[in-house]
């Protein structure tokens, strides 16, 4: 929401600065975004008379004026075709920075003829398009003044960011009640000049009690639409507004100084009355910017006899809107359902300045207001003659009171405030305060929904700075820790991947459907999405993170490291199952290329598997435990993939390569590694007490001892070694492979696995015959496996 200062002050009678106008906004929560300041960029341009001009001796396109600026001739050179002597316009001094290309003026000579400064065209002052000639001015301008302040460039454009909540400060009298509320000032009243008109209003009426309960219009016959006062114009510009004509100029500028949609129709290009309905499904619309619309029975249009002429409190259509021809128009001013205008906007992907207003609420009481302001505008400026007001259906009125305790400032807000100074903030405000303290909402404010808005109201007005920072009541002792035992898990796993040299991503929730259907399809769409490329709930990390990664290949990174914990959503017997997970991606140079590696290396799956079942043993899974298992599913490369699992049905986490099919999807090029740990099924930890045991190393050393097994190429490491490990549970501690080796002296279809295994003596040291008791054991729990101690 853009305003300037001086239109600002129509509404607020202030003498407060800028600066103080700007820190009040910002303290009752309209926060400023920005303050641009026009006059800035034109300063050292001044208004100057050219007392006499000739002809260049060098050049017969250029003239060689003499400029008074105010302090004395100048002289300066010019190629304008309308240079000559009288002519009042725009010099620029020496050290003057052009707005339109940021040069820097300078005395300089100009085909041997020394020129101080320039005479300026409107597009070099950013001002408009023209640049056949300088800019001329009236005769009588003042000579020497600075342009800026002659032209009413000195009034500063506030833009303040507006909460959805805030509907009411979506017109600048809105942000004048506030600020006056505040102290800054006093909000003057509003001048309504009611039209009565001649004869029967237009023929309107709505059969759409929900989507529009009350259409109201008036028309003016005989006008002339011409070009808005300069004023107007003016105002509208400076906050990014484009004038195009009186006519829908005023309904822009009524919208934004009151917040008051309006739309304002050509009568001679209606068919009949107009009536607002709900579409009939298939019907289309060509809107003003241009583009045809397709609409279905749950949108609310504005039609004639013939067709939709306006997809209601969105934006009117282009063939009965106004233009330089107009002489008869009929002004609607309608009240259209918040709800409905946010679902129509959000189907037709249009957005526009009066859905903005609609969509929040804008006041159901200034109908008859806003119309009579409006009218009384196009008869001032645009002359003819008003009819009566048509009044179809009814807004929605009905009071909002609700039972107030001046004590819920401090019990709930934190802060006491005396009960008159509450209620004459509410006051200040709009609220009507009974003596029992039943307090009635303003028309206004639709956001107002019980005692705890009150509050807020009074809070934000008497000044949140003023709320004490008081802590929170801590009992006396050791305090009891408030972490639940899935938090901490939470807690251990990211602090080990940032540990790991992996960068965290924060990434939407919500993701495009073809993505979802990549990893599995999605159970769950948003039903009010904020686009329509992010409507369903992830059913995976991963997307976010393979497109989180594309983006940092593409802007240069030579090697992509990426973790977030977050949720993915699923179904679980037709209810949303939101489950904990951590995914990770690794993409680009697992290490770059060097004089001692070579060429540089990918990452592969087995840098997945390692990150896993890292960050399982930090979130204290039972790793010694684990089995590795299967594929891990469709989004994951065959024969480069696999779960870890406790048990053939409890999977704590997939890992591997992506397949290339995902990988194309994602613009990824080359082997990229991924992991998701499934928070949520890591088994809780048994209760052992307050502490732990203390820690008893091994009174003697362990004892290594190396196998090399003959094993066919089905088998498995894992199988092995499990097998291995299970020969002696009270020897063997580890088992782990070091080695695998095929070639000419290996048998085809065989593979040779050279296995470590540790195996920790107790109470006395291994004797020679339990040694050879134990490789016994070894050996034929291998054979079960199909292997054989290789010779």
């Amino acid at each position: 929401m853009k305003l300037t200062l001086s239109w600002l002050k129509d509404h607020l009678d202030t003498d407060a600065s800028l600066d103080a106008i700007v820190d009040a906004l910002t303290r009752i929560g309209l926060e400023v975004e920005g303050v641009e300041d026009p006059s800035a960029k034109l300063t050292g341009f001044t208004i100057a008379r050219v007392l006499t001009a000739e002809r260049h001796p060098q050049a017969d396109k250029l003239q060689v004026l003499s400029v008074d600026a105010g302090d004395g001739p100048l002289q300066v050179v010019c190629g304008a075709p309308n240079a000559r002597a009288g002519l009042v316009g725009v010099f620029g001094r020496p050290g003057a920075e052009v707005p339109a290309n940021g040069m820097v003026l300078k005395v300089a000579a100009i085909r041997g003829v020394e020129s101080n400064g320039m005479m300026c065209s409107t597009r070099e002052l950013e001002l408009g398009a023209d640049h056949d000639g300088i800019i001329e001015l009236p005769v009588d301008a003042p000579v020497g003044t600075a342009f800026a302040d002659y032209a009413g460039l000195s009034d500063p454009v506030i833009d303040i960011s507006i909460t959805p909540n805030r509907q009411d400060c979506m017109g600048v009298r809105g942000i004048a009640r506030d600020l006056a509320a505040a102290g800054l000032g006093t909000l003057k009243p509003l001048s309504v000049e009611a039209v009565a008109g001649d004869g029967p209003g237009p023929d309107v009426r709505t059969d759409d009690p929900v989507g529009c309960p009350a259409f109201y219009a008036q028309c003016v016959r005989g006008l002339t639409n011409g070009a808005a006062p300069e004023w107007m114009a003016k105002r509208l510009r400076a906050i990014g507004q484009k004038p195009i004509s009186a006519l829908v100029d005023i309904t822009n500028y009524v919208s934004i100084d009151l917040g008051r949609p309006l739309h304002v129709y050509d009568a001679a290009r209606l068919s009949g009355g107009l009536v607002a309905r709900k579409a009939v499904a298939g019907e289309q619309v060509l809107a003003l910017n241009g583009r045809t619309y397709t609409l279905d029975a749950t949108m609310t249009v504005i039609a004639d006899a013939a067709k939709v002429h306006d997809i209601g409190g969105i934006m009117g259509g282009e063939e009965s809107g106004v233009s330089d021809t107009t002489t008869d128009v009929v002004i609607e001013c309608a009240f259209f359902d918040p709800d409905t205008i946010a679902r129509t906007g959000q189907k037709l992907a249009l957005t526009s300045d009066a859905r903005q207003r609609f969509e929040r609420g804008v006041d159901p009481a200034f109908l008859d207001d806003g119309l009579a302001i409006a009218t009384r505008l196009v008869l001032d400026l645009c002359g003819g003659t008003a009819s009566g007001v048509t009044r179809s259906g009814q807004p929605p009125l009905a009071p909002r009171a609700y039972a107030y305790a001046p004590a819920r400032s401090e019990t709930l807000g934190g802060l006491a405030i005396v009960p008159e100074r509450q209620s004459a903030i509410l006051e200040s405000l709009g609220f009507v305060v009974g003596k029992d303290w039943q307090v009635t909402a303003p028309t206004w404010r639709r956001d107002i929904d019980g005692p705890a808005d009150l509050v807020e109201e009074v809070i934000r007005i008497e000044g949140l700075d003023k709320v004490p920072s008081v802590p929170l009541p801590r009992p006396a002792g050791v305090a009891i820790p408030t972490a639940t035992p899935e938090q901490r898990i939470e807690r251990r796993v990211r602090r080990a991947a940032a540990a790991r040299g992996l960068d965290e991503a924060v990434t939407w929730s919500f993701i495009p459907e073809e993505q979802a259907t990549a990893f599995g399809g999605a159970a769950w769409r948003v039903a009010n999405p904020i686009s329509e490329l992010l409507k369903v709930m992830r059913p995976s990390l991963l997307p976010g993170l393979l497109s989180a990664a594309e983006r940092n290949l593409r802007q240069g990174a030579d090697g992509v490291r990426l973790f977030e914990i977050g949720r993915r959503y699923l179904d679980d017997d037709g209810q949303p199952k939101e489950r904990a997970t951590l995914g990770v991606v690794l993409a680009g140079d697992r290490r770059p290329r060097g004089w001692q590696t070579g060429k540089a290396t990918p990452f592969d799956a087995f840098d997945a598997k390692a990150e896993a079942l890292a960050l399982l043993a930090a979130a204290g899974a039972p790793v010694e435990n684990l089995q590795v298992m299967g594929e891990a599913g469709a989004a994951f490369h065959p024969g480069r993939s696999g779960t870890l699992r406790l048990g053939p049905k409890t999977v704590l986490a997939a890992f591997g390569t992506v397949h290339p099919a995902i990988l194309k999807a994602f613009d990824l090029s080359g082997a990229v590694a991924a992991v998701e740990l499934y928070l949520d099924a890591i088994p809780a930890k048994r209760g052992a007490g307050f502490m732990r045991a203390a820690y008893a190393p091994p009174a003697l050393q362990p004892v290594r001892r190396d196998f090399a097994f003959l094993v066919p190429d089905a088998v498995t490491a894992e199988a092995l070694t499990r097998a291995v490990k299970g020969a002696d549970k009270a020897a063997i501690v580890r088992a782990r492979v070091f080695d695998v080796f095929t070639g000419a002296t290996v048998a085809e279809g065989h593979k040779s696995v050279a296995v470590e295994i540790v195996l920790q003596p107790g109470e006395k040291s291994f004797t020679d015959a339990d040694l050879k008791a134990i490789s016994d054991k070894v050996v034929a729990a291998a054979a079960k496996q199909g292997a054989s101690l290789r010779g």
